[in-house]
């Protein structure tokens, strides 16, 4: 009996690893942030901050992080520094923002939820996360954390306030103004919008097909007219008859443009 509840809880334990990991680009270790800084980061990137919702597999740290108090210290210092927010406009000034939201176009993505929806190893991810005692200790000892307090002390920092004073001579500053007026910006857009590919790889493939080889060349059941020959009247009946060569093959001297299955052996005759 000890062998089988150390078996469950193996699993249980497991489970979030196991279901986090992918072979696939979106959700591989360095794709998915894992500090509370770098899900921030992400998250005010307008051409990343969907990737959560996109995957099951990357909800599930995701919402492992979010949940965590130090992500909540990180988001307030990053309200307070405008560093940020000019990332965060400049990202949304970028095509690939559009391509971002584009991608809930993707019936790929719907697919991956429902195949998430059925497996006991999504649920388990979940709540052996929202269950987890050391979170919920943290959660506890949130008011002595130190982050917490850098956080709080931050706000009677006179370099934070210099940093909004000054944020107007900031390069990202200068760089959000041009592209507002840059035509590349507004072409990037366009470009972006009648991409297939903006919508998902499946839309890709299906709208970007590939030319198919061109069919050989079929022969007619008509002879050309050799070269130099007087041009045919088409009202003389026998120009027409000159046109039909003789019948190789078919019935009524039609002359089929594909080889014919040869015909079937007769059968025995009856003795």
């Amino acid at each position: 009996m000890k062998v089988k509840n150390l078996v469950a809880a193996l699993l249980v334990c497991t489970a979030p690893v196991a279901f986090a990991d992918s072979t696939e680009p979106a959700a591989t270790s360095s794709a998915v942030p894992q500090t509370p800084e770098a899900w921030l980061a992400r998250m005010t990137d307008f051409t990343k901050n969907m990737s959560a919702y996109k995957d099951p597999k990357v909800f599930v740290p995701w919402a492992n992080a979010v949940t965590e108090p130090g992500f909540y210290w990180a988001m307030g210092n990053g309200m307070m520094d405008p560093a940020g927010w000019l990332n965060m406009m400049n990202s949304a000034a970028n095509p690939a923002a559009m391509a971002n939201v584009g991608q809930f176009a993707d019936p790929d993505m719907y697919m991956k939820w429902l195949a998430a929806s059925v497996d006991p190893n999504f649920y388990t991810a979940l709540l052996t996360q929202l269950s987890d005692p050391g979170k919920m200790m943290r959660w506890a000892m949130a008011p002595m954390d130190p982050k917490m307090w850098s956080m709080m002390m931050n706000t009677l920092n006179p370099n934070m306030y210099m940093k909004w004073m000054m944020s107007p001579m900031d390069p990202r500053a200068m760089q959000l103004m041009m592209a507002s007026m840059n035509p590349n910006t507004y072409m990037g857009y366009l470009g972006t919008a009648v991409n297939p590919s903006t919508y998902g790889q499946s839309w890709g493939n299906w709208m970007n097909l590939q030319p198919a080889a061109a069919p050989a060349a079929m022969p007619t059941p008509w002879a050309a007219p050799a070269a130099g020959a007087p041009a045919i009247n088409f009202f003389d009946p026998n120009a027409w008859a000159k046109m039909m060569p003789a019948p190789a093959a078919g019935p009524q001297g039609y002359v089929f443009p594909f080889p014919m299955p040869a015909a079937p052996a007769p059968a025995p005759a009856a003795k």
